[in-house]
């Protein structure tokens, strides 16, 4: 096999690669700006897979000089415009402009978005092993509680307590976090 032929296959696994890595660098923001229009976890879990089949289709078209989010971003809106319309009892937020609207104002509260997710972040590293693990299993890993539970030794219901009473420490931590500074 010449080196001639052997080029378009390597041309195709760096693409490929290029695009995973970009891709996955991204996936959390566009699954969060998927779940601002669709209330159902695996539907916007749908849409983001949608997304991202869109996106590998036409990454030939992707300006690399540009930021891959906002751009991933626009493709998964347009997906859920789609599953908006396949969904009568959506068709209001089509008709008067508020999926729009909420893009615009998600738009406007990106920074604000991006240092409370700073915050989190340093929360989270303050949580004790357990705890931190437990979160990272159920909101990252999506595994079930029945999982999570047996893992830890508790039972279901005690799992779920655990879960809420790490959320209220997480809220309370990146809320005094971001609290602006008085001089």
């Amino acid at each position: 096999m010449s080196a001639d032929s052997q080029r378009p296959f390597d041309d195709s696994t760096a693409a490929q690669q290029r695009f995973l890595s970009l891709f996955l660098r991204s996936e959390r923001e566009v699954f969060r700006y998927v779940a601002v229009f669709v209330p159902n976890v695996m539907d916007a879990e749908d849409i983001v897979q949608q997304t991202a089949l869109a996106l590998w289709e036409k990454f030939d078209a992707y300006d690399p000089a540009q930021p891959f989010t906002p751009w991933a971003c626009r493709f998964a809106l347009n997906k859920a415009r789609q599953w908006i319309e396949r969904r009568q009892r959506w068709q209001a937020l089509l008709e008067h402009g508020l999926a729009e609207e909420l893009a615009q104002r998600r738009q406007e509260l990106q920074p604000e978005f991006e240092r409370r997710l700073m915050h989190l972040e340093d929360c989270l590293d303050q949580l004790p092993p357990g705890q931190r693990s437990l979160v990272e299993g159920y909101y990252y890993e999506r595994t079930d509680i029945e999982s999570l539970a047996g893992r830890s030794g508790r039972t279901v219901a005690a799992t779920y307590k655990m879960l809420q009473r790490i959320r209220q420490a997480l809220q309370l931590c990146v809320e005094s976090h971001a609290k602006p500074e008085v001089a």
